[in-house]
């Protein structure tokens, strides 16, 4: 009988390990933009009905039960909430960088915006540093919007009588 060496086992069990992690991670990352997205909250069955995939396949995805996600499904969910980055569930800093994204874009709706046009003379995509420095940008003038307003509440109204003609 054929047995495994002690270091195909590590392999097995560390391969075994990273699938776990991923798996974990991926539910993670579901649940949260699930739960946080500008046009959120989701419900499973809300947002399973807007990428057109199962209310069962996201709750397995969700919980990490260990059900093979497709990456078919993860494409389908990340492109109905309007993420094109598709490594969105797969990498750490790429996930990041989204929600920061989709922070400003609350923030923006928040106050108002109802839609920003980025305009690029090239087909490419915007670089990722651009996209944050566009995002930091963004964040500053709504501060600054918001503490401006927030002072001139603050500033008692005169109301003129008949003295001030």
């Amino acid at each position: 009988m054929d047995r495994a060496s002690p270091s195909e086992e590590s392999d097995d069990q560390s391969t075994d390990e990273r699938i776990r992690q991923a798996k974990s991670a991926v539910a993670k990352r579901l649940r949260y933009v699930r739960q946080h997205h500008p046009e959120g909250p989701f419900t499973l069955e809300a947002l399973a009905k807007r990428a057109g995939v199962s209310k069962r396949t996201l709750a397995q995805a969700e919980s990490a039960s260990g059900s093979n996600l497709t990456i078919e499904t993860l494409v389908k969910v990340a492109s109905s909430l309007g993420i094109t980055r598709d490594a969105y569930f797969l990498d750490e800093q790429v996930f990041r960088e989204v929600n920061a994204e989709l922070e400003t874009l609350k923030e923006l709706r928040q106050q108002g915006v109802e839609s920003v046009a980025l305009r690029q003379s090239s087909a490419t995509a915007l670089p990722s540093d651009s996209l944050q420095e566009l995002t930091g940008l963004l964040k500053g003038i709504l501060d600054s919007a918001t503490k401006a307003q927030d002072t001139l509440q603050d500033i008692p109204h005169h109301q003129p009588d008949e003295t001030d003609s």
